[in-house]
Order: structure tokens, then C-alpha cells, then sequence
């Protein structure tokens, strides 16, 4: 049987009009104070039978409450980025440091300042300054530097960038200003550069900056636009100089290697011609020695052999013509210049081997024979 037949009225859903003959929606002003009384029940208050009003006020704050608290929790809710670390300030002061990831914070009481920890960043400077010499030059440089501790790079000083800036000013004068200015614009860039890092973290060592200087970098360096081009011709003079230096030392290092060669060589040979001729003697000596028992055995005879093996070597080193004048009496012309000619050694060995000849016209013994003989006379004698 359906609720709204006759005879079953105590079955209306609605349940607000059981005696009457309306069998309609309930009414707006019901269904809230229905509601006011449940939600007044759960926050640990008692149902109210007063005016609709009243019931809406503490449904409406009970809302708002937990829209409230669902925001707040909701905005705690952080990130840090992987190159970054997060300082936490608790009403302003330093209450700890935070890794990467997802975190949450109480609003309106913490603050979080992130600070990159692995960009290297760089940070220029340059401008006119004077030399040791008293010459003004133009200097560019610039450093690369690094966060390594947060904290200190947010609170040693107001701020660590102006103050790494400024610091690297000042080192970088203070390192042109006892400096030459031909070191600076040449061979002493290097020299510049590496003072210049360790006075700039001489100076910002006692201000706890929390940062590292990873490198320091030498632009550039030249003297004023008004005497740039005498500036040019006196380092290329330089640059000729030190080359033309190069050169020289080159030069030597090829030369003095030849010349050691050849007095090595000299000496060797002086030593080798020195044993030849002590050889020599020592063989002349020998042979004399063995010869001269014969000699005194045999003078004649010694003397002859002696003679004629040296006669023998002599006309083996000659050009000989030989005519048979047995037949007659008659001049014979023979052409001894054309012939002598076709001997091209005839000329070098006539004068050392030819015989000389006597009054009689017989051919005496050689000179090196009769030397031979005279020695072993006297060492016969």
C-alpha cells in the first residue's frame, strides 16, 4: 500500500504534516534546522528547537571552519628544487636548513628563502687603473664562484654578491697597481691572474661569505685608445726579441752538436794517425832488424836485391816504351809526346820514378836503394 492512500497517512516520508491534508515537499526552513541540529551534534553541541536563523549562523560557521583548515593545511605545501636548499625563518629567525624534495611548513609562522647550490655563477669587473710604472692600462676580468654555505651567504652580510663584487674591485686594483705594465699587457698575464685569486680570497676570508671561487679569468688588457698603436709597435718589438732569442737558442743547440762532432772526429783521427805512424816505425824497425844478419852475411848481394825490388816497384808504376835499335843506325822518330799522352798518370809518376841517368849514359840506382844500403852500412859499421 502506497504512503499517500487513504489510511496511511503515519507513513509520510516527509513526516511534517501528519495530521493535516497537505501531502507536499516539507518545508525549506525545516530541512535546515534539521541539518543545524545534526551538525551541532557532531561539533559536540545540543539540537536547538529555536528559529531557522539561528540554526543557519552555525551551519554556515562550521563550514567556513573546515574550508579554513582544509586551505591552511593545504598551503603548507612546498618544493626545493635539486640544486637548491631551503633556510627555514620561524618568526624571522634561522630555525634550520632543508634538503630537495616535497615539504610542508606552518604558514604564516615558517618562511623558506631557497638558495641555489650548484650554479656556478659569474661576476665581472674592469675599468681603467694605473701601474706600478705609472702608465693607466684598461683590465678585464672576470670569476666564476659557487654557494657552498646558505646560510652564511643570506646572513654574513646584506648582500654576498654586492660584496664579493666590490671585493674583486679591490684586489683587482691592488694587484695592477704593483704590477708593470708590460707584464700586464704580455708576458705576466698569468702572474696577474693568480694574484689577483689569492688576494681576492685573502680579502673576503674574514667576511664568511659562504661562497668558493672556482676560477678567475683574464679578459683582456690594453693601454688607452690615444697611445694604443705606440703601445702595439713596442710589443711587437718584444715579441721580435724574444723570437729573434729563440732563434739564436736554436741556432746553438744545432751548432755546438757539429762542432763537438768534429773535434770528436779530429781526435780520433789525430789518435788513429798517430798508432799508424808508431806501427810504421815499429815495422820499419822490425824489418831492418831481420834484414841486417843478411846484409852483413851478404852485402853485395843484399844490396842488389834491394835495388832491384825497388826498381821493379818503380817501372811497375810507369809508362815504359821499348825500342829494339839493334837493327841499324838510322834516328827513329817516334812520337813519345802522343803516346805519353794516352798515359793520364805519366805526368804524376815521371818526376817521382824515372830513373836518373849517369855520363855514361847507364842508369844509377834509386834513391830509396841507396838509402836502404847507407843504413845498413851503418849498422854494419
Amino acid at each position: 500500500m502506497a504512503w499517500n492512500e487513504p489510511g496511511n497517512k503515519d507513513k509520510d516520508p516527509w513526516n511534517n504534516n501528519k495530521g493535516g491534508k497537505n501531502q507536499g515537499p516539507p518545508d525549506l526552513d525545516d530541512l535546515l534546522k534539521d541539518l543545524g541540529n545534526k551538525f551541532g551534534g557532531i561539533f559536540g553541541g545540543k539540537p536547538s528547537g529555536g528559529g531557522s536563523g539561528k540554526s543557519f549562523s552555525s551551519l554556515g560557521i562550521s563550514l567556513v571552519l573546515i574550508i579554513a583548515v582544509l586551505v591552511y593545511a593545504f598551503s603548507g605545501f612546498y618544493t626545493i628544487k635539486e640544486a637548491e636548499k631551503g633556510l627555514v625563518l620561524r618568526f624571522g629567525q634561522y630555525a634550520g636548513v632543508v634538503e630537495p624534495g616535497l615539504r610542508w611548513k606552518w604558514t604564516f609562522i615558517d618562511r623558506i628563502i631557497p638558495v641555489d647550490m650548484q650554479t656556478t655563477r659569474d661576476l665581472p669587473s674592469a675599468g681603467f687603473m694605473l701601474t706600478q710604472d705609472e702608465n693607466v692600462v684598461r683590465v678585464e676580468m672576470q670569476i666564476q664562484y659557487r654557494v657552498v654555505d646558505p646560510r652564511a651567504y643570506i646572513f654574513s652580510v646584506t648582500n654576498a654578491d654586492d660584496s664579493l663584487s666590490q671585493s674583486l674591485d679591490s684586489a683587482l686594483r691592488y694587484v695592477i697597481g704593483h704590477s708593470k705594465m708590460d707584464d700586464v699587457l704580455t708576458s705576466g698575464r698569468e702572474i696577474v691572474r693568480q694574484a689577483v685569486w689569492t688576494e681576492l680570497e685573502n680579502i673576503i676570508k674574514p667576511y664568511n661569505l659562504g661562497l668558493i671561487i672556482v676560477d678567475v679569468n683574464f679578459k683582456d688588457a690594453r693601454p688607452p685608445e690615444e697611445v694604443k698603436d705606440s703601445f702595439d709597435d713596442a710589443i711587437a718589438a718584444q715579441e721580435d726579441e724574444i723570437r729573434y732569442l729563440r732563434e739564436a737558442e736554436a741556432y746553438a743547440r744545432g751548432i755546438e752538436p757539429r762542432a763537438r762532432g768534429r773535434v770528436k772526429r779530429i781526435e780520433q783521427e789525430a789518435i788513429a794517425y798517430k798508432e799508424q805512424t808508431v806501427l810504421d816505425a815499429e815495422g820499419e824497425v822490425a824489418r831492418f832488424e831481420k834484414m841486417l844478419p843478411e846484409y852483413q852475411a851478404a852485402p853485395e848481394v843484399t844490396r842488389k836485391r834491394l835495388y832491384l825490388a825497388t826498381m821493379e816497384k818503380v817501372y811497375s808504376n810507369t809508362s815504359k816504351v821499348m825500342v829494339d835499335v839493334d837493327g841499324g843506325n838510322n834516328m827513329i822518330y817516334l812520337p813519345l809526346d802522343k803516346i805519353m799522352q794516352q798515359q793520364p798518370n805519366y805526368q804524376n809518376v815521371i818526376p817521382q820514378t824515372s830513373p836518373s841517368t849517369s855520363n855514361t849514359g847507364q842508369p844509377t840506382r834509386a834513391a830509396s836503394s841507396s838509402s836502404r844500403a847507407d843504413r845498413f852500412d851503418n849498422g854494419r859499421d
